[in-house]
């Protein structure tokens, strides 16, 4: 038995390790474009765009491992299976159900290992990504900035940018509420340039041939139009503060930061579901990981499929339906229709319980 054991391991280790490669390189290869945009053309050094690399691995990761997991049973046992190697253990009297536990096992160590992943790395990379991209927007804010959206990341501006290159702007437009009730103050410009002051965590704006419209004070219906051929504007980022006491997002906190908050929202009498919700997706995504080996098992060996194309589909399919899951059940979370405890959690119940349910009947025959 314990040689089958060791046999069916390394059957699923190979695969394992093959499809975590090719699919962090296929991730991976989807950002290289825009890290490389942030090198070539907003002059962005090299070794800030490196950790933002780097910190986009563990995120990246949190996903992949389960799928490889799912991919490497339907690689590994359907191979065996198709080639009839199930049937003759099966036929030599050893019991299917003592093939896959080892796989089984297995799963559950990966997904206890992903639990702490999620709850001390993921948030610590996240983390440090927002710091380092704060620092690069300090320093150059073209490069934390992207045209034809809508930016709020200045304190009492939005900006709307047709086209960036470098610290160079065209067609430029600056709105600045005024408060309820009173008319927004607006500022067009065909030409701009940031000139960064990253030691005040701040940045000057040159504005050239443009226009500003400002109601009246004592009547908002009246505006005065001002046209300037030079106009200066200091930008203060929202996030004001040293970059070394960033405040936290839900992202950003372990299941313990977590709790805490939760604990305090209660206090305050505020509905601490967003949260609660952070909370369990964490838990629920790293036991994905048992999950798709307990519904993988009995598909592989069912269907009897050893081409790689096919069990890539399946693969593909089973991770579809589960995120679809997933983000059907945040939103019923968020919303306060099912509890954060239950709804996060259904995803991983319908897929193992089919799972439990094939495994069952496969192993009863």
């Amino acid at each position: 038995m314990k040689i089958l054991r060791d046999y069916f391991l390394k059957e699923f280790i190979g695969p394992f390790f093959l499809a975590l490669a090719v699919l962090t390189f296929v991730m991976l290869l989807g950002n290289l474009i825009k890290i490389a945009e942030l090198v070539i053309n907003k002059g962005v050094d090299i070794y800030n765009v490196a950790k933002l690399f780097l910190f986009m691995i563990p995120y990246l990761l949190t996903y992949i491992v389960p799928i490889s997991s799912l991919t490497a049973v339907l690689l590994s046992l359907g191979r065996l299976s198709s080639d009839n190697e199930i049937t003759t253990i099966k036929a030599s009297g050893v019991h299917i159900f003592k093939l896959i536990l080892p796989l089984l096992v297995l799963g559950i160590i990966l997904s206890l290992v992903l639990v702490v992943f999620n709850d001390r790395v993921i948030p610590y990379a996240h983390y440090a990504s927002r710091k380092t991209l704060i620092e690069v927007g300090s320093k150059n804010p073209a490069a934390a900035l992207e045209p034809g959206v809508f930016i709020n990341s200045f304190q009492r501006y939005i900006l709307f940018i047709y086209r960036i290159d470098e610290n160079k702007l065209s067609n430029v437009r600056i709105y600045e509420p005024q408060g309820e009730g009173k008319p927004t103050r607006t500022i067009i410009a065909k030409k701009g340039e940031f000139i960064a002051i990253p030691e005040k965590n701040m940045v000057k704006l040159k504005l050239m041939d443009g226009s500003s419209d400002e109601s009246d004070p004592e009547n908002p219906n009246n505006f005065y139009k001002l046209n300037f051929k030079t106009y200066f504007m200091n930008l203060n980022l929202n996030e004001g503060r040293n970059k070394g006491n960033i405040e936290k997002k839900p992202k950003d906190m372990t299941i313990k930061e977590l709790n805490k908050e939760v604990a305090k929202l209660k206090r305050e009498g505020i509905d601490p579901i967003p949260l609660l919700t952070e909370i369990h997706e964490k838990i629920s995504l790293a036991f994905s990981c048992f999950v798709f080996i307990l519904l993988g098992c009995p598909l592989a060996i069912i269907t009897r499929r050893r081409e790689k194309s096919i069990n890539f589909g399946i693969a593909f399919i089973i991770v579809g339906i589960y995120y679809l899951l997933l983000i059907g059940s945040e939103a019923v979370s968020l919303q306060g229709y099912i509890t954060p405890e239950v709804a996060m959690w259904i995803p991983n119940m319908i897929l193992g319980a089919i799972g439990t349910i094939l495994t069952y009947r496969l192993c009863a025959y």
